[in-house]
């Protein structure tokens, strides 16, 4: 039987060649994202800010905003946010935390329970004290710290100092770009999107680490091959399955943005944004051509494998990591 050849095996596509453009590229990227964070902010959802988030559904299109703004506005209750969603009478209403610990925020639901009668159907109610908040918040990104140390002390067991370098500032790529497109289109950053961004790390990870694996197996082969040479020739290797990789993971994720509902909608949108278009493009074109500048040749390979065969000869520990047989 055939097998499917997506990309065909003699593909011999210049990946390096776009390392002058796209390092500038990402470089300025990475800019206007921190600038946006440290300007514009995250939109911190109900996890992290405290408040009260309800969302109802007004049966037969008897929804009307305006009727709905005047009934919370004359509940005095603070910034009260009111989003329409889909075309079937679905409202969110957001509610500012409220002054009196948890006990407040949860008069918050009973409030607007009877200001908008029995009449709507109550499909989401989620209540967060300004304490719990905190301590996500605290959580959470003491979570996203300690993913990304422990990625790099992989690594750096894993690969050489330079692969694992390489890797660690890929990453680091990847969430300064999803966090500033977080922060300029104003994507609820809450637990969910945590989870994404957690998700986004793993997947450019295991990404890289087919790329590099690839790269490291080319490198002990071909002792001669310009650096750059080679690295296109791993990467075109491992082009066909990355391709069907992320044409499956594409399809998934954009199930969930048109059919999986508000609740999921930052997760979905940000795993969209980090996954398909930052992903897929730092393997190729930030984290192997960094090797470049890092110091990997062919020789420092070589190098290394003759001082663990001479090491281990005569028994003596090899300052360099030995080829895997």
């Amino acid at each position: 039987m055939r097998l499917l050849r997506i990309v065909p095996d003699d593909t011999k596509f210049d990946f390096m060649r776009f390392r002058r453009i796209s390092f500038p590229i990402s470089a300025l990227l990475s800019i206007v994202a921190l600038v946006a964070f440290m300007t514009v902010g995250l939109n911190f959802g109900i996890d992290f800010k405290g408040g009260t988030l309800l969302e109802v559904r007004y049966p037969n299109n008897t929804l009307n905003i305006a009727d709905v703004r005047s009934k919370l506005e004359s509940l005095e209750l603070g910034e009260v946010q009111i989003q329409e969603i889909g075309s079937d009478g679905e409202v969110l209403i957001r509610v500012a935390q409220q002054p009196g610990g948890e006990q407040a925020q949860q008069a918050v639901v009973g409030k607007v329970r009877t200001a908008l009668g029995d009449a709507v159907e109550y499909r989401r109610v989620e209540v967060v004290g300004p304490r719990v908040s905190q301590e996500l918040l605290s959580y959470g990104i003491v979570g996203l710290i300690a993913a990304v140390f422990c990625i790099l002390v992989y690594l750096w067991f894993r690969f050489e100092w330079q692969f694992a370098l390489g890797a660690s500032i890929a990453n680091f790529h990847d969430i300064v770009l999803t966090i500033g497109f977080m922060a300029i289109f104003r994507i609820d950053f809450d637990l969910t999107s945590v989870a994404a961004l957690l998700t986004i790390l793993g997947y450019s990870l295991n990404d890289t680490i087919v790329i590099y694996d690839r790269i490291r197996e080319m490198l002990r082969r071909y002792k001669k091959m310009p650096i750059d040479e080679l690295l296109n020739a791993s990467i075109n290797s491992t082009l066909s399955r990355s391709v069907i990789t992320h044409v499956t993971v594409t399809l998934a994720l954009l199930s969930l943005v048109l059919f999986g509902g508000r609740a999921i909608h930052s997760f979905s949108v940000t795993m969209m944004f980090g996954v398909v278009l930052v992903g897929t493009y730092t393997s190729i074109f930030i984290a192997s051509p960094l090797l470049i500048y890092l110091g990997v040749t062919t020789r420092t390979m070589a190098e290394k494998d003759a001082e663990a065969k001479t090491a281990k000869a005569e028994g003596k520990p090899a300052t360099g990591k030995p080829a895997r047989p």
